[in-house]
């Protein structure tokens, strides 16, 4: 299995659609066998199911994203995890071990805000399931086994 992160200096960035880096992990017998961060090269937004897809992505974990990114990553066969906050390696040794807590479905909405990126909770409603907005935890744990 493979699974993709958002990444930027060893956390879970919170903007899918703004992503420069993703960090790969190849996963055999349940554990992190190799790891590497790989740039977009300016890929974004609705290019980057592409992206994950062509490097063999089966899983993404990640903070804020949309709607039409998660429909996206559906189609190419991906699973998501958004919501995801924290270190990235700690992050993925959660979803393995089946304790990574995330947010269930679309997390991000908005768009056109500049510089914004979700996490910074600026006075707008991403739909997160609690009061903190984009890229909050939701108190949901994937349960994988």
């Amino acid at each position: 299995m493979k699974i993709a992160v958002t990444y930027e200096n060893g956390e879970v960035y919170q903007h899918f659609g703004h992503s420069e880096y993703f960090k790969f992990y190849e996963i055999e017998n349940g554990k992190v066998v190799a790891s590497e961060v790989v740039a977009t090269d300016g890929t974004g937004h609705g290019a980057l199911a592409g992206f994950l897809k062509v490097r063999g992505a089966e899983v993404l974990l990640c903070g804020g994203i949309g709607g039409g990114a998660i429909a996206a990553l559906a189609e190419a066969g991906i699973e998501v995890y958004p919501g995801v906050q924290g270190n990235a390696d700690e992050s993925v040794n959660a979803f393995l071990g089946g304790t990574l807590a995330y947010v269930a479905g679309a997390n991000c909405s908005h768009h056109g805000h500049g510089d914004h990126a979700c996490g910074s909770h600026g006075g707008h409603s991403c739909g997160a399931h609690d009061s903190h907005g984009c890229g909050s935890y939701g108190g949901h744990s994937c349960g994988r086994s």
